[in-house]
């Protein structure tokens, strides 16, 4: 048993969501109890005690939209390339990143992505990936790569049109591969979703083919109108918004994510809401791409749509994704009291009940019988802290980066500041020599 106090202990529970002075106990993969340190250790007084030493002491946080595959973009320069707009980004950029992936780069990313999140205190990711240098055993690379770090994580490939029908079916077939491993593997660490790019680069026929291919109990993440290409395309060739097109052929629903919802229309919002379907924003993503705001604040309270947060590749610090939301809507409103509440029940509630669509533990509160994911952070308030502001505390004094200590399903993964079993020196050497060839590959 491991007990995790003396600390301020954000529960994230309705009825007790703060405890001054707390302490959670961890027995195998989920948590025993939670109270005060002086009862714990009086109760458990064998348990391994991780000291919080007056810091914070909260559930590991959940990301719910990334892409590992960009990991290696970081400081990259392509060669003429000079975007004027959202579409150059993606051809210019990313679709020319990962058709040079190679699965030796995407385990590496992987590897480096798990280990950033660990430091962040994310110890749940759902990501979405891409790499049609080599798509074949791809999502095999990335699974090993998380058990490894022993990150929880829901993995779906990008299966799209625009390398042809050969790639996109191995794409599909490759979800589908995964998908059966995570049958079989009968835990609770990884999970599969179907991954589409984006309604511009997939046609009908493909849409009806993956359809057709993609279990009843698995859902669908894509994304959804986060460029105004994506929303003429659909309305040229067929005559109908984004999100009509994608209900039309069943792949909107309960366990369908959609990523981003940027500029959509209200008949749009509302098959979202009727059909239960998750949305994801990803602002500091939305914001480095110039693609627009969205209209997620409308989404959250006219539509009752389970909208949450994701990162989208740009950082793995979600706490920082949590920032920019709060002044993105804002900014974009010139309204002061937006996102105060919406933002934080986004991250903190929504997140982890989105992601409780796939995982069985129950995930984002410390509780009895809830997941074993902890994290400790260095954070001693200037001003008091307490049940009634504490997110007010999250969001402007602390970072990923304040994280000290992270446990995942029960297992210490970062103690003091240092991940458990990785040689990091060396992985992030290896990496780097990687990110050095790939980039030789784009440029070549």
């Amino acid at each position: 048993m491991i007990l995790v106090g003396n600390g301020n202990v954000i529960t994230c529970q309705k009825e007790k969501p703060f405890i001054k002075g707390g302490c959670v106990a961890i027995e195998g993969a989920a948590i025993k109890a939670v109270g005060t340190t002086a009862d714990l250790k009086k109760m458990y007084p064998e348990a391994e005690f991780i000291d919080a030493k007056g810091g914070v002491i909260m559930p590991g946080l959940v990301n719910m939209h990334n892409h590992i595959y960009s990991t290696f973009a970081r400081g990259l320069s392509i060669a003429g390339f000079h975007p004027k707009n959202f579409s150059d980004i993606l051809e210019g950029q990313w679709f020319h990143l990962d058709r040079k992936l190679k699965n030796t780069t995407t385990y590496l990313s992987g590897k480096v992505a798990y280990l950033d999140s660990i430091k962040n205190g994310v110890t749940t990711m759902f990501d979405h990936h891409a790499s049609y240098g080599e798509i074949s055993g791809s999502l095999f690379e990335l699974s090993k790569a998380a058990d490894e770090l022993g990150v929880r994580t829901c993995l779906c490939y990008e299966v799209s049109d625009r390398n042809g029908k050969s790639q996109m079916k191995e794409a599909v077939a490759e979800n589908l591969d995964f998908m059966k491993s995570v049958a079989k593997r009968g835990d609770d660490m990884q999970k599969a979703m179907m991954g589409l790019h984006a309604s511009f680069t997939l046609s009908d026929e493909t849409l009806e083919y993956v359809k057709e291919a993609t279990p009843e109990d698995i859902g669908f993440h894509i994304h959804v109108a986060e460029g105004t290409a994506d929303v003429y395309d659909s309305l040229e060739k067929y005559n109908k918004p984004v999100v009509n097109r994608l209900f039309d052929l069943g792949i909107l629903g309960k366990k369908s994510i959609a990523a981003h919802c940027i500029h959509i229309g209200p008949h749009e919002m509302e098959l979202l809401k009727d059909t239960n379907t998750m949305v994801v924003t990803n602002p500091e993503s939305n914001m480095g791409n110039a693609v627009g705001c969205p209209p997620v604040l409308r989404l959250f309270n006219e539509f009752g749509i389970v909208c949450g947060l994701g990162t989208d590749g740009f950082t793995n610090d979600l706490t920082e994704s949590y920032k920019f939301a709060n002044l993105i809507h804002k900014h974009h409103l010139a309204d002061p009291n937006a996102g105060w509440v919406e933002i934080p029940t986004m991250l903190f509630e929504n997140n982890p009940r989105m992601a409780n669509r796939y995982f069985a533990a129950k995930l984002g509160v410390l509780e009895a019988g809830a997941a074993g994911d902890v994290i400790v952070l260095d954070y001693h308030a200037p001003t008091p802290m307490n049940e009634t502001n504490y997110k007010s505390h999250i969001l402007f004094g602390m970072n990923g980066r304040f994280v000290t200590d992270t446990i995942i399903n029960g297992e210490v993964k970062m103690r003091n500041r240092e991940v458990v079993g990785v040689d990091e020196e060396k992985l992030l050497a290896d990496a780097a020599e990687e990110a050095e060839r790939l980039w030789q590959r784009i440029n070549e």
